[in-house]
């Protein structure tokens, strides 16, 4: 899940696209940006119908499930690396304890994030870790002006404002906070911005957190399996269910990797809310979750801020470069 923070890091190292050829061709570059859009339309799609891969788990507890997530993962990210011939860089990062370091702290808001996201989907509240991913982005806008003293043009500060009244909104008329929403969001926000000043592509850095945790994760599941309170060898499809954690978390994020190389920013900051979009349709038209009109307030004010965010954004852009 998720992933702004992700695309404006890695889009900044990738190769310009006359690296090799100082003239590309038309069809190149319409090449490149079909294939683009489709990278990123697979991993969107796939963010977007994770719910239905947790929801496949049942009763399975979500620390067990988080425990397979991040060991699988591990193993599938490190075949990953062998076979593109990366382990120079594995051996890099292990040099600096710098890194390292920040990477145990990215890696402890990622289990954070993922497990509150498992157990907010298997806790019947899709809709509202939709809401989570939707307020995202602008947390991040504000941890950018709090943290990084960031200034904000007129956009931003209207966006974050029309979402903070669309929080009280919600918490006024409902009587209850939205708390996995706000977790999910600002847990993956100060991820990104731990995250961002850590100069390894995000399939690297990914492999790294993952190790971080594999150990207790490995601890957990080992418990499990002693004590007979563990679910892996309860049937070969939740087997099969456990080993997949790996290719769910790590095959739309090789597909982001790709998108971002190929469009431009912009493209990918808008494309970036059909993850949430998708959860949101999945937690009211197929798990029948409630939707009320509280609801559908606080969800249209935070829609038009990130409206309003995202078109300002773009058309300052423009005006930049014109």
């Amino acid at each position: 899940m998720g992933r702004s923070f992700a695309f404006k890091h890695y889009h900044s190292k990738a190769l310009p696209l006359n690296f090799v050829n100082p003239k590309p061709s038309l069809g190149s570059v319409s090449f490149r940006r079909e294939s683009g859009l489709i990278y990123a339309l697979l991993a969107y799609t796939a963010w977007g119908l994770l719910p239905i891969y947790w929801k496949a788990f049942g009763s399975v507890s979500s620390i067990e499930v988080l425990s397979h997530r991040f060991f699988w993962s591990a193993v599938f990210l490190i075949s990953v690396l062998v076979a593109q011939d990366r382990r120079a860089e594995l051996q890099a990062i292990g040099r600096s304890p710098r890194t390292l370091g920040i990477l145990l702290i990215t890696a402890l808001l990622l289990a954070f994030n993922w497990g509150l996201y498992i157990y907010g989907v298997n806790s019947d509240r899709v809709v509202e870790t939709s809401l989570g991913y939707f307020i995202n982005p602008l947390v991040s806008v504000l941890l950018g002006f709090v943290v990084l003293k960031e200034r904000l043009h007129w956009g931003q500060q209207l966006a974050v404002a029309l979402a903070t009244l669309g929080v009280i909104y919600f918490i006024w008329q409902l009587g209850t906070v939205p708390w996995i929403a706000l977790f999910l969001a600002f847990s993956f926000a100060l991820y990104g911005l731990v995250r961002k000043i850590v100069p390894v592509s995000p399939v690297v850095g990914l492999t790294i957190e993952a190790l971080w945790v594999a150990p207790a994760a490995i601890l957990f599941i080992s418990f499990g399996d002693v004590t007979g309170t563990g679910h892996f060898s309860d049937s070969l499809g939740l087997m099969l269910l456990f080993m997949g954690c790996g290719i769910v978390t790590s095959f739309p994020l090789l597909w982001f990797n790709n998108a971002a190389k190929r469009l431009q920013l912009s493209t990918l900051g808008f494309m970036q809310y059909l993850a949430p979009s998708l959860q949101l349709l999945l937690g009211v038209f197929l798990y029948r979750e409630p939707f009320t009109p509280a609801h559908a307030v606080t969800f249209g004010c935070i829609w038009l801020a990130l409206l309003i965010y995202s078109t300002t954004s773009w058309l300052r852009t423009r005006t930049q470069r014109i």
